[in-house]
Parts: C-alpha cells; sequence; structure tokens
C-alpha cells in the first residue's frame, strides 16, 4: 500500500511514478511529484520506482496573472 496525496493506493512490485500518475488519472501538464519528500523530475517518472509503503505527493502548478 502506498499513500498519494493522503489516500491509501494499491501497491504493486515494479510501480514506477508513470503508473502511480496513469492510475490515479492526473493528466494536468504541470506537476511536481515527491516521494517521501524527494523531487523526481518530469524525465523520470517512467523509471522511478514507487517503493511499498511510499507517500507520495502530486502538485499541479498554477500560474497566472
Amino acid at each position: 500500500m502506498i499513500t498519494v496525496n493522503g489516500d491509501p493506493v494499491a501497491w504493486t512490485p515494479g510501480m514506477t511514478v508513470r503508473d502511480v500518475l496513469a492510475e490515479r488519472n492526473f493528466k494536468f501538464p504541470l506537476l511536481v511529484i515527491k516521494i517521501d519528500s524527494t523531487l523526481v523530475q518530469p524525465r523520470d517518472y517512467p523509471t522511478t520506482p514507487v517503493p511499498d509503503g511510499a507517500v507520495v505527493q502530486v502538485i499541479h502548478l498554477m500560474s497566472g496573472g
């Protein structure tokens, strides 16, 4: 089990950041991802594993004027 933005989510072996984003239906183009308080670069989403028990934060970046 992992936690994504405070919600429990089933964990599967080999799960990556990209898998979490797809499973939780995150489609916003500007996201900041943290796993256990460590930032993950967008280029690394497909290859960064999410360990069992991880706390994942997905933050939407907004801009405006």
